[in-house]
């Protein structure tokens, strides 16, 4: 299997801790020693025979910084933010040049946070083996543990593979209401969509051909592109669009495999502070901080002046030199719109 990580976004929803030259996947979690991508990228050295990191220009190096064991070869830049669908689009078209289009090829993002790396292994072997048999894009799903709201879900259908527990797709449901979302999470039949996809270059590029034909329009420019001036702008020129959206949620023989592992996708800084770990009065604290009567509060300082912090409940602190944030936990979906703000000024 080759496997595609794709490490671009922007990284507004985690600001003041990822900024746009240095995004979420570049963070370091729960005191981890590794970062995100790093973290995928171990992963992904399980189940790839081939390893490939998709970037965006802007912070190239600092991804290239953090995998020195990758030579230039190995990385994919793309030109600025064009979205999922042109991430791969591009990350076919350069496979096509080096790999064998009949190998599998497994997409995915890498800023999840995944602790079950077994599980994930598993599941991405299975995904692979039973894309090659029916020459289809499978899909690796997530089981929802509570009503979420801010995943889509995919609709499983009848059993293809009993003794692997392959389903194929019925539908695609956009984020839900907290209501829907709870009849989903107890109806037993539906999966947190987390944009993992797996087949061979050329059942990509026969799904696009059918029911994307711009994409492919896309990959035929892109291989044309005489030179890397003419690859960067015939790149610029594409429609900025998710990979859900143009393809996959039109393709009508879709497969999905149930993740058989642990999956957050640490989009706000309350996931964050349901993944690291807690002292006993609910606190996660690094760096400087002096505390007193406060619970349940996510607090990081990266500067070494100390902070000090009294009487907060269910709160995130974070002090960075690129800014200072403080929130309610269960504001912290706002911090997107206040990073963009900032930005604009």
């Amino acid at each position: 299997m080759i496997v595609v990580i794709i490490a671009g976004g922007s990284g507004t929803r985690l600001w003041p801790l990822s900024t746009p030259d240095y995004p979420k996947h570049l963070l370091k979690i729960n005191g981890d020693e590794r970062s995100l991508l790093q973290n995928t990228y171990d992963r992904a050295k399980r189940i790839g025979t081939k390893v490939f990191v998709l970037t965006e220009a802007s912070h190239a190096h600092h991804v290239k910084d953090q995998l020195p064991e990758l030579d230039d070869t190995a990385f994919i830049i793309e030109p600025a933010r064009r979205n999922t669908a042109n991430c791969i689009v591009a990350g076919l078209e350069y496979i096509a040049g080096c790999c064998d289009n009949d190998e599998p090829i497994a997409f995915m993002a890498a800023d999840h946070y995944i602790r079950d790396v077994a599980g994930f292994e598993h599941s991405f072997e299975v995904a692979g083996n039973i894309s090659k048999e029916e020459g289809k894009i499978v899909l690796v799903g997530v089981e929802p543990d509570h009503p979420a709201t801010g995943f889509g879900y995919i609709q499983k259908g009848e059993v293809v593979n009993k003794d692997q527990f392959v389903y194929a797709v019925t539908d695609f449901k956009e984020k839900p209401s907290h209501d829907v979302a709870q009849q989903y999470l107890q109806s037993g039949n539906y999966l947190w969509n987390c944009s993992y996809f797996v087949a061979t270059a050329n059942t990509f590029l026969k799904n696009m051909e059918q029911f994307a034909p711009d994409l492919l329009e896309n990959y035929n420019k892109l291989q044309a592109a005489e030179n890397s001036e003419a690859y960067v702008e015939t790149y610029l020129g594409f429609e900025n669009i998710s990979i859900d959206y143009a393809l996959i949620e039109k393709v009508k023989d879709l497969l999905v495999v149930p993740a058989s592992f642990d999956w957050m996708d640490l989009g706000s800084f309350s996931d964050i502070a349901k993944a690291v770990a807690t002292d006993e009065v609910g606190n996660s604290i690094l760096g400087k901080v002096e505390t007193e009567e406060v619970n349940n509060t996510f607090i990081e300082n990266h500067e070494d002046k100390p902070i000090a912090v009294i009487g907060l409940d269910n709160c995130i602190v974070i002090n960075t030199p690129d800014g200072i944030l403080v929130t309610r936990k269960d504001m912290s979906q706002k911090v997107g719109d206040i990073s963009k703000r900032l930005a604009a000024k």
